[in-house]
């Protein structure tokens, strides 16, 4: 390595051209002699490849849809939980239940018809983080592994994307309670 170092240097002084993120051998000819550039200079050049065939992303046009979205999706849990309480009678937690399954039950008949992937594609993330995504992520593969049987095929997938959720949240809101019941 000190080789290269005083090889290199010497190319420089005599006024050599080096290609950049190449190191310089003897008399510049470290390519013939098999050494290849460093990997910041190939990392570079790839990116810069990637970057020049890659169409710009639209940061705040994404985050825009995805509020609009995420927000008429609450709006829409808002209007039943209004409707529930003046039509129903409903209070505290009985009206919670009711507006998340209401909801529930929306985001998985929306997948069904096929609606919610569509919502998906325009949405991104304002489709995924309320409740009805979580439907969602549940009833997509229950519809698609269908076909290999209820048991074996829609039973068994159909927590393979919602089941570490579940887990870590259970497991999570458990650890909290205790915390919170011994403090």
């Amino acid at each position: 390595m000190p080789q290269e170092q005083d090889s290199a240097g010497a190319a420089a002084k005599k006024g050599a051209p080096q290609e950049e993120g190449a190191p310089a051998g003897r008399n510049g000819k470290a390519a013939a002699q098999g050494v290849q550039p460093s990997p910041s200079g190939v990392n570079r050049n790839y990116l810069n490849y990637v970057k020049s065939l890659a169409p710009p992303t639209k940061h705040f046009h994404n985050c825009f849809r995805a509020f609009i979205v995420g927000g008429l999706i609450c709006c829409v849990g808002q209007f039943l939980r209004t409707e529930f309480e003046y039509l129903l009678g409903l209070t505290g937690d009985e009206l919670a239940g009711a507006v998340s399954m209401a909801l529930i039950f929306l985001g998985c008949l929306l997948t069904g018809l096929g609606v919610y992937d569509r919502i998906g594609k325009v949405a991104g993330a304002g489709s995924i983080v309320p409740i009805t995504g979580f439907a969602n992520s549940v009833a997509s593969p229950a519809l698609e592994f269908k076909s290999e049987g209820y048991i074996t095929g829609m039973a068994a997938k159909m927590f393979t994307v919602a089941g570490p959720i579940i887990v870590f949240g259970v497991l999570a809101g458990t650890i909290v309670g205790l915390i919170y019941y011994f403090i």
